[in-house]
């Protein structure tokens, strides 16, 4: 695209007025400077101003706002088909860990290859999501379990918004599991290794935000509280896996801490969804997860909706419990596994997302906000969640650009 560009449209889902479904405009036409988009409205509206700028006429096609994955686990080592097929001819989880399976796998995996090899391998999947209109990418660490590794899957990820046309947001996630070699000692893990990584990795400039995973296989509440103090005491915004095999407390334990975010909450209670309301913490809905694990326990919807809760979906891309890569098929997921409305699956991968990764200048169509878009071969944004392995993208634009 030019410097300046009219980007016309017979439908635009702003995703930004709250009181018109999808934030729908007809007959669209919008402004885009650089990377930023400076007018939105009806094409029989456009200023006099814009009249003598290029014009890029998308005919019947739908124009949303680029699309952003806030939950995933995208650079890692190895992968676990065989683990998947071990389960499926009844291998149980405890016979496949005394193999050297499960998250050990991915653990020594991931140590052992470089970050040449870690980023090759990330990036077939980066640019599976960007293909769908992906324009950012949250990506955790929690994979090395140790202070070299950790920081290698950060500068990783990193390295993925430079070679890749691509906003990524890092996480550091320390407290994904007790190593091997802290066996039955997950204090001191947290004391010895995860708290000194962070400060290590802050230090370096390599995260935005921090995450932590409370639950009964992984660490509790007083754990995560004590990685999260360090957090807040260098500034960091957290999140947090919580309650998604039970109920430990953790939702309201991030919003305790002001967390932007509780992640995958099928067992949230009541309790849980007031902490979030009040405190303004969003809920990221991961389906993949629920699928791959064959979970029965869905989260609270109507709580959330009840509350107001913003409602975000992502795909938590791992190798282990979703090794999903389309957040097309995850919002068809949210809909059909959880009731989601396709407004809310869309907005949970758009504004809800967004917020849910602490920015503001994406995630819907609006002047000041940067222009990354996607244009979609339908007419109807219920399209994108109707579908099922379908790709309808015409045109992705990262910061106005091809």
């Amino acid at each position: 695209m030019t410097n300046k560009t009219v980007l016309l449209s017979a439908a635009m889902a702003t995703m930004a007025d709250g009181d018109t479904p999808y934030g729908m405009c007809r007959d669209a036409a919008i402004a885009v400077k650089g990377a930023e988009i400076v007018w939105v409205g009806k094409h029989q509206d456009l200023p006099y101003d814009f009249a003598d700028w290029p014009v890029e006429d998308f005919g019947d096609r739908l124009i949303t706002p680029g699309l952003i994955d806030a939950h995933t686990h995208v650079v890692f080592g190895g992968n676990r088909a065989t683990e998947f097929e071990m389960r499926l001819n009844g291998a149980s989880y405890e016979e496949i860990a005394r193999t050297g399976g499960g998250i050990l796998s991915t653990v020594n995996a991931t140590r052992s290859a470089s970050e040449e090899a870690l980023l090759a391998d990330a990036l077939t999947r980066v640019d599976a999501f960007i293909a769908e209109g992906v324009c950012t990418i949250e990506v955790k660490s929690g994979y090395g379990l140790d202070t070299e590794a950790e920081l290698k899957m950060l500068r990783v990820a990193r390295r993925i918004g430079k070679v890749r046309p691509v906003r990524i947001k890092t996480t550091f996630l320390g407290a994904h599991a007790v190593p091997p070699e802290y066996a039955g000692r997950a204090d001191d893990y947290i004391r010895e290794v995860c708290t000194p990584t962070l400060r290590a990795a802050h230090d370096e400039g390599l995260v935005d935000a921090v995450d932590g995973f409370c639950e009964g296989i992984a660490f509790t509440p007083a754990q995560i509280a004590q990685v999260f103090d360090v957090a807040q005491e260098l500034g960091l915004p957290m999140k947090l896996h919580a309650e998604q095999l039970s109920n430990l407390g953790g939702a309201q334990l991030a919003a305790y801490y002001g967390a932007m975010s509780a992640d995958h909450i099928e067992y949230l209670d009541a309790a849980g969804v007031l902490s979030m309301a009040k405190a303004g913490t969003s809920a990221v809905l991961l389906p993949g997860a629920f699928y791959t694990l064959r979970e029965t326990q869905v989260p609270p919807v109507d709580l959330l909706r009840q509350h107001q809760v913003p409602m975000v979906l992502a795909t938590d891309c791992n190798p282990g419990s979703s090794p999903l890569s389309s957040l097309l098929l995850t919002m068809n997921m949210g809909c059909t596994l959880f009731r989601l409305t396709p407004e809310e699956a869309l907005a949970g991968v758009t504004c809800n997302a967004a917020r849910a990764l602490g920015i503001s200048d994406v995630g819907t169509i609006a002047p000041g906000q940067r222009a990354d878009l996607a244009i979609w071969d339908v007419s109807h944004p219920a399209e994108l969640s109707y579908r099922v392995g379908f790709n309808p993208l015409h045109k992705r634009l990262f910061g106005g650009d091809e």
